[in-house]
């Protein structure tokens, strides 16, 4: 058994106020549903991160990062570790090389996009409307419009946080396929570099404009997650949803979208367990109409096997 308030009282002598003991993680989502974790911190430098990394190393407790929250659900009952939250330092961008960017984890996929745009860098403008961070995009490849974060990933900075280990990753050894890297929880991405190639200030700004403009009219605001589940091979997860009846499907507090059925909004004030419902619900519906297993895009925290259909 593992000493969670032991590790925890001595991550707050280290770091004091940087620690909040009990944090709300499931607020820190975009869902903003679900239960708190031990303890939350906020590393903006990488001192504290060095100090952070040598206190939990070896001690076997749960442990996993967050940037934005936007592609996490929370259970109820929270997630009984150590959640580590980058800021600081490590929302920073530069362009190197002429055509290399280094990013920090902790940068908005948004802020980078439109930055490489503005110093006539292309390659990166389907990031303008992925409401992520550089972290969690290397850690599922994230990807939209066409491009994904493979395409011009060169290499990663990765901290194992069960070793206390700092090792720069090349892309080529993440094993990056669709929404998929082998870095586990244990792995906290503190930065990147990315290969661009010269473009056009003008057409850059024309292409994010356009792809804002598509994602306003038929992505759903308010308190979802962005796509649920993964598209399968030649299919799109949302029509298949919706040609099997499953927009407007409402359990509890949570409801798959009017807008884009692969999307679930989630009421203020709700429970994650209705999510789950909602997406256990739906898998069943594609299932019986389709003969597809739908897989979840969506990072589950803190729930049992059990509760999780697609892992038992």
């Amino acid at each position: 058994m593992t000493d969670v308030d032991g590790v925890v009282a001595r991550l707050v002598a280290e770091l004091g106020d940087r620690v909040l003991v009990d944090a709300p993680f499931g607020e820190h989502t975009t869902y903003r549903v679900g239960g708190r974790a031990a303890a939350m911190v906020v590393v903006d430098d990488h001192e504290s991160l060095s100090r952070v990394a040598s206190t939990l190393a070896g001690t076997g407790v749960p442990v996993m990062t967050i940037g934005r929250g936007s592609n996490l659900l929370i259970a109820d009952r929270g997630f009984p570790g150590v959640i580590v939250h980058l800021a600081g330092d490590y929302a920073g961008i530069a362009v190197v090389d002429e055509t290399v960017v280094i990013a920090g984890a902790a940068a908005k996929l948004p802020v980078v996009a439109r930055t490489t745009v503005g110093y006539g860098l292309s390659g990166f403008e389907w990031a303008v409307g992925v409401p992520g961070s550089i972290g969690g995009a290397v850690r599922m490849n994230a990807g939209g419009h066409g491009a994904e974060m493979v395409d011009s990933l060169l290499d990663a900075d990765v901290v194992d946080l069960r070793l206390g280990e700092r090792t720069i990753v090349p892309a080529a050894d993440l094993d990056l396929r669709y929404r998929h890297s082998n870095l586990t929880a244990d792995h906290l991405v503190v930065g990147c570099r990315l290969g661009l190639t010269p473009g056009d200030e003008r057409k850059g700004q024309e292409v994010m404009a356009e792809i804002v403009q598509w994602r306003r009219a038929n992505q759903p605001g308010g308190q979802n997650a962005g796509s649920v589940f993964t598209n399968p091979a030649d299919a799109s997860a949302g029509e298949l949803i919706e040609s099997a009846g499953g927009k407007g499907l409402r359990v509890g507090s949570a409801e798959v979208s009017a807008k884009h059925a692969n999307f679930i909004q989630a009421d203020e004030g709700g429970v994650a367990a209705d999510v789950l419902q909602v997406m256990i619900e739906v898998r069943m519906l594609v299932e019986y109409a389709h003969g597809i297993v739908l897989q979840p895009e969506t990072h589950l925290v803190g729930f049992t096997d059990d509760e999780m259909p697609w892992r038992s």
